[in-house]
């Protein structure tokens, strides 16, 4: 019983690795590039590469007004 159990857990990896076998891979080096050309592009659209104006950043500290 436990031998059927050991070949059908066996089938299993076997069919696993066929798929993973067939998936598209792409190289490192154009997945690189790829992504070079996309912070590129959007660089301009980054708020960590251009900062945040004052009047809109929801983090700045608050105003305290006091009356005299």
């Amino acid at each position: 019983m436990s031998e059927s159990s050991s070949v059908a857990a066996k089938k299993k990896v076997v069919q696993q690795l066929w798929m993973e076998a067939r998936l598209y891979r792409m190289k490192v080096s154009q997945a690189a590039e790829d992504l070079k050309q996309f912070c590129l592009q959007n660089a301009q659209h980054d708020p960590l590469l251009t900062g945040v104006s004052s009047s809109t950043n929801p983090f700045r500290p608050q105003k305290v007004c006091f009356f005299l």
